[in-house]
């Protein structure tokens, strides 16, 4: 299995922006983020790990910020 190189950081952001602006048009945040991936032309579970990284380092969900991770990490 071959992996495909990351997605550049403005199509990560510009993709959590658009499930974050359009999430409350859906039935269920899984709805928008499966839609904004289609637009996006990835899969859905992607863009679902952007949001969740992105929650996550808003610390409105559990978890280290990734900043916080990457330096722990880095001993």
């Amino acid at each position: 299995m071959t992996r495909r190189a990351p997605y550049p950081a403005e199509v990560r952001e510009r993709a959590v922006r658009m499930v974050f602006a359009t999430q409350d048009a859906h039935d269920s945040q899984w709805a928008a983020i499966s839609s904004v991936a289609d637009k996006i032309g990835c899969t859905p579970e992607t863009v679902r790990k952007w949001v969740r990284r992105a929650e996550t380092d808003a610390g409105e969900r559990p978890g280290l910020p990734l900043d916080s991770a990457g330096s722990i990490q880095s001993h």
